[in-house]
């Protein structure tokens, strides 16, 4: 039987190739930045809609989120869809191609979905890059009873085991005083040197942060004129580490540099975390049936190291965390550009990007394939979601899998 449903679902797949590539393509022409993704969500839920899903808009309350499922079987497995962009190059994170792949694999697993026992979701979440969907939508139940969760990500090449960190964006913004620059200067306190204080302090520190550590950011407004002391400043940084526990402590070390230029220049600090996103952990069993089939399609995979990508961060962290998931990287052929260069952009609808549509979708149809019919570990991920199931009734609220 296995062999027969993946003969099933690669024809399938293989029989919706161009419709795929022509999604993948439409994305990519009209990027849409995070909670902006009419267009993005609005074709992705027509075309479950038209597959036979059962389709539920603006998912968990967010307006471009979308789900799709079909079948009852006892294992539901989730493939999870992006399609957000990034501001100014567009699809230069290759969500066009996450989207297009999770639809494929969506597709493929209906046709076999009654024949092995299996409920398949295609969820759609938005605003990965910095705005959290997959959080949000975790907190509002969207993922519950999913027993597993998966995604493929383009990058320069193929790697099982990218190291994503845990992140958080923080906004800051100075309050100093007006005065003028040249006639009255000591009346002023300057707000943008205080960011120049707190950035020569960030430099410095970052010769005392555990490897992998990352602190950067911008400064998005640093005054009004150049003959007038800035009163008003504004920026955003973003904090990394390996894992949460880890985050919070360089977080309050890179506050700590904000802090003295306020103290230093006399201006008002203001410190506004946004949203964390946690580490991965990818379920090794579930990423070894990848590793097979994406192998017995020609994929070879690199070391994190020789992948071309360092370390990244994305809200699939939290839903590995909150469920067994995986999030390989598909390789585009890209180098030597990296995500979110504008080439990168290029690449992600480039013949190698379209590839990874086909091959990606395929992948995740036979490793969800391969899920339901092992029967060992198939029990194991249902055991385990009953388990995080009575955990979070026992602590008063919906569990952490939902």
């Amino acid at each position: 039987m296995p062999d027969e449903a993946k003969r099933t679902a690669q024809r399938v797949i293989e029989q919706a190739r161009e419709p795929l590539i022509a999604l993948s393509h439409r994305l990519h022409a009209d990027p849409e930045i995070a909670f902006e993704e009419v267009m993005a969500s609005g074709w992705v839920a027509d075309w479950l809609d038209a597959a036979g899903f059962a389709v539920t808009r603006q998912l968990g309350g967010l307006p471009t989120a979308v789900a799709g499922v079909y079948g009852d079987g006892p294992l539901h497995v989730a493939v999870i869809a992006e399609y957000d962009a990034l501001p100014g190059v567009g699809h230069a994170c290759g969500h066009n191609i996450i989207c297009a792949a999770a639809v494929g694999a969506a597709l493929g697993l209906k046709a076999v979905a009654d024949e092995v026992g299996l409920r398949v979701s295609l969820i759609g979440t938005p605003a990965e890059e910095g705005g959290g969907g997959k959080i949000r939508l975790l907190q509002e139940g969207a993922f519950a009873g999913v027993h597993a969760a998966m995604m493929v990500h383009p990058a320069p090449r193929d790697t099982l085991d990218p190291l994503i960190l845990a992140a958080q964006t923080l906004e800051i913004e100075y309050t100093g005083r007006e005065a003028h620059a040249a006639g009255a200067p000591e009346l002023g306190i300057n707000a943008a040197d205080a960011f120049v204080v707190a950035q020569v302090g960030i430099g410095l520190l970052r010769q005392h942060l555990p490897p992998m550590t990352r602190v950067h950011g911008i400064v998005d407004h640093g005054g009004d004129a150049p003959n007038i002391v800035p009163a008003h400043t504004r920026g955003r940084f973003m904090v990394r580490a390996r894992t949460t526990d880890e985050l919070d402590a360089l977080r309050d070390r890179v506050v700590a540099c904000f802090e003295a230029g306020a103290l230093a220049t006399g201006a008002r600090l203001a410190v506004s975390p946004r949203v964390r996103y946690a580490h991965l952990e990818q379920d090794p069993d579930i990423l070894e049936r990848y590793r097979l089939n994406a192998a017995a399609l020609g994929r070879r995979f690199h070391p994190f190291a020789a992948s071309g990508l360092g370390p990244v961060s994305t809200d699939m962290g939290d839903v590995s965390l909150a469920m067994p998931s995986i999030h390989p990287m598909i390789g585009v052929d890209s180098l030597p550009a990296v995500n979110h260069q504008p080439e990168f952009t290029a690449a992600a609808a480039s013949p190698a990007g379209d590839l990874a549509v086909q091959d990606g979708a395929l992948a995740m149809a036979w490793t969800a394939i391969d899920l339901v019919l092992d029967e060992a570990l198939r029990e194991r991920l249902i055991e385990d979601e009953q388990l995080r199931a009575e955990a979070a009734e026992l602590d008063g609220g919906p569990s952490a899998g939902a």
